[in-house]
């Protein structure tokens, strides 16, 4: 396969989706190595800028003010203890931050103002800065780009269907909004889903549909897979089998071969072979983290020194920030 579409129908996507596993598996592996360089992973770190309280009723999230959760309401972190936390992580090898605030939405404030300043000193750095803040305004995207934002996360989360069985509290329009508010910036794109919220394959499908058909593609594609937090109203969902996530991101990999496919929340359940199954498949970025935990206490994340005996052990090494996937495919090598 050459070539990036952006008219896939749901018919086809379902198609690649159930190929037989290690077909699959191959054909994704085959898309990624045209696209990128396939000993390259991209390690990032998420940093929880402004951790609970958030007034959304995402029913996997702990930091929803609507459930009782371990997760306590923080004020936002000053600027000195997210650029100490930055120039940690990039002393082991991390070439994106993260920073992740819970809001339903950006407010013109002085929190904002805040932000902005995180921003550009941690981009001063030499690093990718990613944000995930909430809903936001053309014009908050704007001064996002000014202040040097590499990034943008808004995940769809899973299907326009399914969407309000997991969230009232805003809409799926709402999101695809925000994401056309950021591509009327330089800054790139992020958004993928979540799996294990009970969804079915043609929720998958119909999540995957709408990426895949938006034009340029999220330059990102984060995976997730669930998180059982108790106190939330997901918190006896089932465990996502493996096959599902590694289904999930090769026909991610098929559907946006430019894009990044993230392995983010739920790793940490999963061994160095299920991984090495995910990076096969077409996984091309991991989150990391020196605390253990992704976002909150109860999202646990695998620690830098795992992280890099396992590339280590796979042969795999750490790609630096602002290195770009190859733009022109170039044939893939067999034998």
């Amino acid at each position: 396969m050459s070539g990036i579409r952006y008219d896939w129908q749901e018919s086809e996507i379902r198609a690649i989706y159930n190929t037989p596993l290690l077909e699959l598996i191959y054909q994704a592996a085959s898309v990624h190595r045209q696209y990128h360089d396939a000993t390259k992973i991209q390690v990032c770190k998420l940093i929880s800028i402004k951790t609970g309280g958030c007034p959304e009723d995402c029913s996997y999230c702990a930091q929803s003010s609507r459930y009782k959760t371990e997760v306590k309401a923080e004020a936002l972190l000053e600027k000195e203890t997210v650029v100490s936390i930055a120039q940690k992580a990039k002393a082991t090898g991390i070439s994106r931050i993260c920073m992740g605030a819970a809001w339903r939405e950006v407010r013109d404030n002085s929190q904002f103002e805040d932000v902005l300043d995180m921003v550009k000193d941690v981009t001063a750095m030499g690093l990718e800065v990613c944000c995930t803040l909430g809903m936001l305004t053309a014009g908050q995207a704007q001064r996002l780009e000014d202040a040097g934002l590499y990034a943008y996360n808004h995940n769809l989360d899973t299907s326009r269907d399914y969407y309000s069985t997991i969230i009232t509290s805003r809409t799926y329009d709402d999101r695809l909004n925000t994401i056309e508010n950021v591509r009327q910036t330089n800054v790139t794109v992020c958004s993928g889903g979540i799996l294990g919220l009970g969804e079915s394959v043609d929720d998958r499908v119909g999540m995957l549909y709408t990426l895949a058909n938006l034009s340029p593609h999220p330059e990102s594609v984060p995976i997730n897979i669930l998180s059982q937090v108790p106190g939330t109203p997901l918190a006896d969902q089932p465990d996502v089998p493996i096959w599902d996530v590694v289904r999930m991101i090769a026909t991610a990999r098929i559907l946006m071969p430019g894009s990044d496919v993230r392995l983010s929340a739920g790793r940490a359940k999963l061994s160095q072979v299920e991984q090495a199954f995910c990076f096969m498949a077409g996984a091309n970025s991991i989150f990391s983290s020196d605390d253990n935990k992704m976002l909150t206490v109860t999202t646990p994340c695998p620690d830098y020194d795992t992280d890099r005996e396992m590339l280590n052990l796979l042969g795999l090494s750490m790609r630096p920030a602002h290195q770009k996937q190859q733009t022109v495919p170039t044939p893939a090598v067999v034998g």
